[in-house]
Parts: C-alpha cells; sequence; structure tokens
C-alpha cells in the first residue's frame, strides 16, 4: 500500500495553493490583474470570467486597465465590477475601463490584516484535518498488520514534521501579505 503521507501531499499542496489565491484576491492598495481577472460577466447569454473577455493591464501601481474584445460587452464590464466586492468605480473611455486604487485608510489595512489572518487559520485548520485523517490511515494500515508499531511511530513522526514545515509556509505566506498591505 503507498506510504499514507505521500498520498496525503496533494491534498496539503491544495491547501497551500488555495491559500495562495485567496489572499491575492485581498486588495493591499497596488494594482495587480489577478484582482479582476476571474470576476464573472455575464457576456453572450453566459456568465464568463472576465481574462475570457478583455485584456488587463497593469499601467501603474495604482491603475488596472481593461480593454473588452467586443466593444459591446462595456457595459457588462462596468456592472461586473460595480457588482463586485471590490469597492472600486469603473472609469470608462471609449472602450477602454480604468480602475484607479483609492489610497487605504489606516483602518481599512488593520482590517485586511485581520481577514489574512482568518484565511490562513482556516488553512491551518485545513491542514489539521489532513493531518488527522492521514493518522487514521496510519493506524489502520497497522491494524490491518501493513505495518509494525516501529513504523507506525516512524510515519507519524515525519508527518508530524511535514505538518510543521506546512504551518511555517502557511505563516511565512500570512506575514508576506500583512506587510504587503500594511506598506504605504
Amino acid at each position: 500500500m503507498a506510504n499514507p503521507i505521500d498520498a496525503a501531499r496533494p491534498e496539503f499542496d491544495q491547501v497551500i495553493e488555495h491559500l495562495k489565491k485567496e489572499l491575492q484576491n485581498i486588495r493591499s492598495g497596488r494594482a495587480h490583474a489577478s484582482m479582476v481577472e476571474d470576476l464573472p460577466v455575464e457576456a453572450y447569454g453566459s456568465s464568463m470570467t472576465l481574462k475570457g473577455v478583455a485584456s488587463i493591464t497593469v499601467p501603474d501601481a495604482k491603475t488596472i486597465q481593461i480593454e473588452p474584445w467586443d466593444k459591446n460587452l462595456v457595459k457588462d464590464v462596468e456592472k461586473a465590477i460595480q457588482s463586485s466586492a471590490l469597492g472600486l468605480n469603473p472609469n470608462t473611455a471609449g472602450t477602454i475601463i480604468r480602475l484607479v486604487m483609492p489610497p487605504m485608510t489606516e483602518e481599512n489595512r488593520k482590517n485586511l490584516v485581520k481577514i489574512v489572518g482568518q484565511k490562513a487559520e482556516l488553512a491551518r485548520i485545513s491542514i489539521r484535518t489532513i493531518r488527522e485523517s492521514t493518522r487514521d490511515d496510519i493506524a489502520k494500515e497497522e491494524d490491518a498488520k501493513l505495518i509494525g508499531e516501529d513504523e507506525k511511530f516512524r510515519l507519524q513522526e515525519t508527518l508530524d514534521k511535514v505538518v510543521a514545515e506546512l504551518n511555517a509556509v502557511i505563516e511565512k505566506i500570512a506575514k508576506e501579505k500583512e506587510e504587503e498591505i500594511m506598506k504605504i
């Protein structure tokens, strides 16, 4: 049977990737395309992502520029931006939509840091859940006499090291995002 820790590795990696994606969508005062690229836009009778209907560029640190490939979608893109939780107002000139990042207040920054902490904690909880599931798998292998008691303890020790490393990665990712948010 496969090593339970190796079997859990993709789940661990998925938690880290999900955290990175979640934190990427949190506004830090600096413009970046990933803030808007996955916004749902009603186009051609279905829901599409913004990156699927427009080119998105970042001409400077405070501006996102969006140019729909079909000029008939300008109003739909504007509506998608206004209805999103980003709190940005689109500025349209012809077929080009510009989003200017307003300066963030100290209070906004502190609230965003709290949100980062909450998302990091959710990632740690997911890691713990996967760890417990993997511990159960190790115990089942021992009960089925597939591994001995020494091997069980060795696997549990390895699992604890992997979890500690992942928690350190989560902490590092969250700290970097907090610093990015608090930087003026």
